[in-house]
């Protein structure tokens, strides 16, 4: 009897044998995990994963039954049975969970979901594979080839990241072998260059760029030539502090290619902390290196639709590509690349091990959210320990993370003299003015031609904006993204023209959005905020000192609360200790004491770590938990389309005739905005909601609930202190 893996609905196909598809498997993973030295570990798990599929009620299935069939639990039994309760079990763990996902370990009392109900579960038949498969030649396997950071902590870390590592190349290889045999079409993936030939494109590129020949300029290639020169070192974990408009991308980049072609890595992943600047970053790469060799994943991403033959072959190659991440320049968010670290879901884990081997980029590195920030700097040092990565910690302010890390895994700066950096960078003078009450802030604001103002909370900015002259400019997450991108166009043009220009903008504009005022306010926020604030200030140096107003607000509605309050009363204390509060030793003061405020728990809020490290002796570890418990972004918003313009129209009325709505989603990312649970609630009850095909809520009479300076309108009683950005 031949017993089949897959089957077809293609009357000419033969149908795929359970043989060829673990062998296609084991193959493909094996060579995967070869990259961290695993190779017999993923070929072995590639072997077994599908042993169920030998029972003969799965082969009934394929010819049509509909009875329910668990085919992974055979396999996670079949391991332990050949390598016993150490490496058995934690390879188990990938097999079991190859298509449901990375369970918990669970006990004698749990659901049958858990790995020890899976273990000690009944199931069909499954020993015909004896016939068909020779395990003898694989079945030696040698010693983890990973090791923990220290004698005496994360060892479970450790073990259960190796779990992960093992995971995703099993399930990204049972991914590929199955579309390869599923698809009639051979799907277009590869083929993009190769790092070493990026490097020398790059390389080129940046001896054809000719900037203004200005200090600031001058400066930049200097940043730019020991980026070049450190490249040349070993893989590990760098930091590189350059200040605000210091040229840290291309230089970053620069490195990143030069490092990898010099140490043999595979790829450069770019972590930004929001995708509001993803776009502009993956633009500079996609210019330099060419759209096909650049992939951006992120939320709001659009794959190009036009018509052309060969930009239809290369946006199918990138929408494949963010399965797995199989290509040379990734730019992702924060959120992507941690959740997908901490997920247990096949579908976000396909990826990870293709983050072993890379130069892994962090853009405005204290942007990493600090109640995750333990387990994230355990994971980025897992994967420079054990998984031949470097990472850099790219940052205007540095945190002081040296003693969050392991003895094992300490930074190397990558600038020789950054304090130096800072002076030679030191373009603007930060006061601080006390507290400001509305009246008195926009009465200051109205005296300057150009002037920035931001701020911490929504309605504070709406406030502030509605007591400025009418040609007055206002920017927050309650305009969709097409409506803050036609803005800010407009501000750059008014500063280029030198026409007048007031701004006021909660801090969304402070992470990478390229202007550049003379003058700007910053309500009293953390030390790094402020400094990105400054960010903002006579950036390319066309004046001699740029001025940065620090004031306390009196207001309603500028009340914050919790880790952002912390954050302004230690900035107030660096404030009290240094004349300049941006200096790189105010900044290393600023993070140390905030560290010491939060606590270690802190650190760790929602205790990610405890589900690997309370019960590893006994390799018990609680993947699914994890998952549940680490999210960047909590899920209690909901997203609201704004027909902003006929371009939205059209495409809402596209998904309210789509029998597949959800495929316009991507699409109408531009026309969303995120709102709070009250918020949503309010805007309910007051009638100003539909929902379509029970996929989209739609901002309803736009011209009664849009402002077409402000955004979206809300109920004034739903304004809570934590409504930011």
């Amino acid at each position: 009897m031949k017993y089949y893996a897959h089957s077809s609905e293609n009357a000419e196909k033969s149908w795929q044998t359970i043989v060829e598809h673990l062998e296609n498997t084991a193959k493909i993973a094996g060579e995967y995990a070869s990259e961290f030295n695993a190779e017999e570990f993923g070929y072995i798990c590639g072997m077994l994963h599908d042993l169920g599929k030998y029972s003969l009620k799965f082969q009934q299935k394929l010819q049509g039954s509909i009875l329910s069939v668990d085919h992974s639990t055979a396999g996670a039994q079949e391991i332990v049975n050949l390598y016993g309760d150490k490496i058995g079990k934690l390879l188990a763990y990938c097999i079991a969970g190859h298509h449901s996902g990375l369970p918990n370990y669970g006990t004698a009392a749990s659901t049958e979901g858990t790995l020890y109900a899976r273990l000690n579960k009944g199931i069909e038949e499954y020993s015909e594979y004896k016939n068909e498969i020779n395990l003898t030649s694989v079945k030696a396997l040698r010693s983890l080839p990973v090791r923990p950071f220290d004698e005496n902590n994360y060892h479970g870390f450790t073990l259960s990241f190796f779990i992960r590592m093992l995971y995703s190349c099993l399930v990204d290889a049972d991914f590929i072998d199955t579309e390869s045999y599923m698809s009639d079409i051979l799907k277009p993936r590869g083929n993009t260059a190769t790092v070493y030939q990026l490097n020398s494109v790059f390389n080129e590129f940046l001896s054809n760029f000719v900037g203004e020949k200005t200090k600031i300029n001058s400066k930049r290639r200097d940043i730019l030539e020991r980026c070049l020169n450190m490249a040349k070192m070993a893989n590990g974990l760098y930091t590189l502090t350059v200040p605000t408009g210091g040229g840290k991308t291309y230089s970053s980049l620069a490195f990143a290619l030069n490092h990898a072609t010099v140490n043999n890595l595979k790829r450069i992943i770019y972590v930004i902390p929001y995708t509001s600047i993803i776009e502009q970053n993956a633009r500079v790469f996609k210019d330099a290196l060419g759209d096909k060799n650049v992939l951006e994943h992120h939320s709001n991403y659009q794959f190009d639709n036009k018509d052309s033959e060969d930009i239809q072959v290369v946006n199918e190659k990138l929408k494949l590509a963010s399965e797995n991440w199989d290509i040379p320049i990734v730019v992702t968010t924060n959120v992507q690349f941690f959740e997908s670290l901490f997920s247990n879901r096949s579908s976000k884990c396909r990826k990870i091990h293709n983050m072993a081997k890379s130069v892994i980029i962090f853009d405005e590195a204290q942007m990493l959210p600090i109640e995750y920030l333990k387990p994230c700097l355990l994971a980025v040092s897992e994967l420079v320990k054990n998984y031949g990565s470097t990472a850099v910690l790219c940052t205007a302010t540095q945190p002081s993370i040296n003693e969050l890390l392991p003895p094992s895994v300490k930074p190397i700066e990558i600038m020789d003299n950054p304090k130096q950096l800072y002076n030679d960078f030191k373009k603007v003078k930060v006061d601080k003015k006390g507290e400001m009450d509305d009246d008195t802030l926009a009465e200051e604001l109205n005296e300057h031609n150009q002037v920035l103002c931001i701020v911490s909370t929504r309605k504070h900015a709406k406030e502030i904006f509605n007591r400025l002259k009418d040609d007055a400019l206002h920017l927050s997450t309650l305009m969709c993204p097409v409506h803050r991108q036609e803005t800010l166009a407009e501000i750059r043009q008014r500063l280029k023209n030198k026409q007048p220009c007031k701004v006021v903008s909660t801090q969304l504009i402070e992470a990478g959005v390229d202007v550049d005022f003379p003058v700007v306010y910053r309500s009293i926020a953390g030390i790094d905020s402020i400094v990105q604030s400054a960010g903002r200030c006579n950036r390319e140096g066309r004046i001699l000192t740029g001025n940065v107003f620090v004031f306390k607000p009196v207001s309603e509605y500028a009340k914050i609360k919790g880790y952002l309050e912390r954050t302004a009363k230690v900035a107030e204390m660096v404030f009290r200790k240094y004349d300049d509060p941006i200096s790189l030793d105010a900044i290393d003061y600023y993070f140390k004491m905030l560290y010491d405020i939060e606590g270690e728990q802190a650190l760790d809020k929602k205790s990610v770590l405890d589900c690997f490290e309370e019960k590893y002796k006994q390799l018990e570890f609680d993947f699914q938990t994890a998952a549940e418990k680490f999210k960047l972004i909590e899920s209690n918003t909901y997203s609201i389309v704004i027909p902003y313009n006929e371009a939205a129209r059209k495409l809402l009325n596209e998904a309210q005739f789509s029998p597949y709505p959800r495929s316009v989603a991507r699409k109408l990312q531009s026309y969303t905005i995120s709102v709070y649970e009250n918020e949503y609630k309010t805007l309910l009850k007051n009638a100003a909601l539909t929902t379509v095909n029970d996929s989209y809520i739609i901002l309803d009479n736009v011209k009664k609930n849009y402002d077409e300076s402000t955004g979206l309108i809300m109920p004034k009683d739903t304004y809570g202190e934590a409504i930011f950005s």
